[in-house]
């Protein structure tokens, strides 16, 4: 590229890309490639009629680059209508369907035309996590589209792209009136269904965002704790965060009869908070209120609208299981509120905000030495540091992270998510597998709701040998919370069981699901090496152990049992073989 003639400008980059290109030239390459040649003329037709100017058409794929986003949403929108009305008539083994991607960002621009830069690269990560027949776009696509378009932007959350510094946030574009591929209508349970949306921070201050969300958390809890009820998991009712929903449109996608929406507005040491429900079938209000207090009543009013809301879903709850449903709250009002600031940095998941977490869960401790939740939660964010080589000091963090966990199961004995926690982190952590696993199995039996016991059960259930089981109960976590951020965790410990069962063909292309959600996800890429070298896929598998190394060169044989502490010495050796083929050094 010759330097002194580039340039720099704005754009919006549309990036396509035949998806299973290689399959379908390996079934038909001649009517794939008459396919494909359509593809790029409909392509060529679209961007011209909306402005754009194709870059290149390398492959199976396309570089368009517009001077608008609105133009450049329009025309992914248009191109893939078209596609899907020319693949109706056609058998479903020989269709063509694209992945669309679009950005706005800073481009470069050579003497030849070409554009290089974050802008484009951005906008080829967003077409590769596009379904087929899908678009993906960036929030600031998003923000310039937003009511100019007939369409719907799916929070899809923050996503750390490959070789992308920075988390982007994504969206996925719903056609107006179509309902998605990716996420159908989901069906309704035989029990009363209920998601809790976000509420809205009402108080003029973008700090108090945490006490908003920690009072949701709260609701979701109390309201989770009766079996009576199917109850969404905060991480998918958080999707819909900063966003204005259609009710009925919420209840579809998470496969709800019932959803809660509310506010809250603190202000000078007082607190209201609102609430409405709504049945998400007909978008018939049901019921609403709204509950005042000093802060110091905080908890009294979280029960206050759980309590309401189960007594509107099924009236034949009695008064004893609310009360038996509330869970033991700190003394200290200081220390709740330190417990709230810690879970907003936790759910961010990256190693600054892990550590601002455990000081918060720390301080928490501090002001209420009996705040059992604390203690999990400070136990996890320490095996959060293992997991992802953040530790550093680690036999003085693991000890530490050991004792937490005991301390927190025996201050929270009928405590769900404290026993669920303090469960995993004693089976991965002090290895104890079947104390483990008997604490989360407890955690279960007292709240056959919580989305995080399904999937740590799952993961010691690896650990045990119980492949089976361990898929059951991580599907079972998936239903619970459809849209989940940690999705590709779960994803991860499916390829781990079926690679355990001798499927490795299934443990690779579940694998290279969890590469798809987050592309340095690092038991991923060892899943993804060992199941292909273990298929006979040799060259995959050294592909995916390369790009391992380079993030974690100090991976080695003898450490594994650090990353998967199988209880079977035969599941160990297989996994050691499989990296070992793929080139992971003794």
């Amino acid at each position: 590229m010759a330097g002194e003639r580039a340039q720099r400008r704005l754009a919006a980059i549309l990036a396509a890309d035949v998806a299973g290109y290689s399959r379908l030239m390996g079934s038909d390459d001649e009517g794939t490639l008459a396919g494909l040649k359509a593809c790029r003329e409909l392509i060529d037709l679209k961007s011209k009629q909306h402005r754009g100017r194709i870059v290149n058409t390398p492959g199976d794929s396309a570089l368009v680059e517009f001077a608008s986003a609105v133009d450049a949403a329009r025309c992914a929108m248009e191109i893939q209508k078209e596609m899907a009305e020319r693949n109706a008539v056609i058998p479903e083994d020989r269709r063509i369907e694209l992945r669309i991607g679009v950005n706005v960002g800073d481009v470069i621009v050579d003497d030849r035309g070409d554009i290089f830069g974050d802008g484009v690269n951005v906008a080829a990560r967003l077409e590769g996590l596009a379904e087929p027949g899908g678009i993906c776009v960036s929030s600031r696509v998003q923000e310039d589209a937003e009511g100019k378009l007939e369409v719907s932007f799916e929070n899809a959350g923050e996503k750390q792209l490959k070789n992308i510094a920075r988390p982007v946030r994504v969206y996925c574009v719903r056609l107006s009136g179509a309902a998605p591929s990716s996420r159908p209508a989901l069906p309704l349970p035989d029990r009363p269904s209920i998601a809790v949306l976000p509420f809205q921070n009402m108080s003029g201050d973008p700090e108090q965002e945490y006490f908003a969300d920690g009072i949701v958390e709260e609701i979701i809890t109390a309201l989770s704790r009766f079996k009576q009820l199917f109850v969404i998991a905060r991480n998918s009712s958080f999707t819909y965060k900063g966003r204005a929903v259609d009710v009925k449109q919420v209840g579809r996608e998470l496969g709800v009869r019932y959803v809660l929406e509310g506010s809250v507005r603190k202000t000078a040491g007082r607190l209201r908070i609102t609430g409405q429900l709504l049945d998400a079938t007909t978008g018939v209000h049901l019921w609403a209120d709204r509950f005042d207090g000093v802060m110091g009543d905080v908890f009294d009013l979280q029960d206050q609208v759980s309590e309401s809301v189960v007594g509107t879903i099924t009236a034949k709850l009695e008064q004893a299981e609310i009360e038996r449903a509330k869970r033991k709250r700190p003394e200290s009002l200081d220390a709740y509120d330190c417990y709230l600031r810690g879970l907003a940095s936790f759910h961010v998941w990256t190693r600054e905000e892990m550590s601002e977490a455990l000081l918060l869960f720390r301080k928490a401790i501090d002001l209420d030495p009996g705040f059992a939740s604390a203690h999990a939660m400070a136990a996890r964010c320490y095996l959060l540091r293992k997991n992802n080589g953040w530790m550093t000091e680690p036999a003085r963090e693991m000890a530490e992270a050991e004792r937490l966990a005991q301390r927190a199961v025996e201050l929270g004995r009928d405590d769900a998510d404290v026993l669920c926690i303090g469960g995993l982190v004693i089976a991965r952590i002090d290895q104890h597998l079947h104390a483990g696993a008997a604490l989360i199995n407890r955690a279960l039996i007292l709240n056959p709701n919580l989305v995080t016991a399904w999937f740590t059960s799952g993961f010691v259930r690896n650990y045990l040998g119980e492949p089976e089981l361990a898929i059951e109960h991580f599907m079972r976590a998936m239903r619970l919370s459809p849209f989940d951020p940690l999705v590709h965790v779960m994803y991860a410990g499916i390829a781990a069981a079926h690679f355990l069962a001798g499927r490795y063909d299934e443990a690779s292309s579940w694998a290279e699901k969890v590469l798809l959600e987050q592309p340095n996800f690092l038991p991923g890429m060892r899943m993804v090496a060992a199941s292909h070298a273990l298929a006979g896929r040799l060259g995959d598998a050294q592909e995916a152990m390369g790009r391992m190394r380079q993030i974690d060169p100090a991976l080695r044989i003898t450490t594994l049992t650090d990353f998967y502490p199988f209880r079977g010495t035969e599941d160990c050796a297989r996994y050691a073989e499989g990296l070992r083929k793929a080139g992971l050094p003794e």
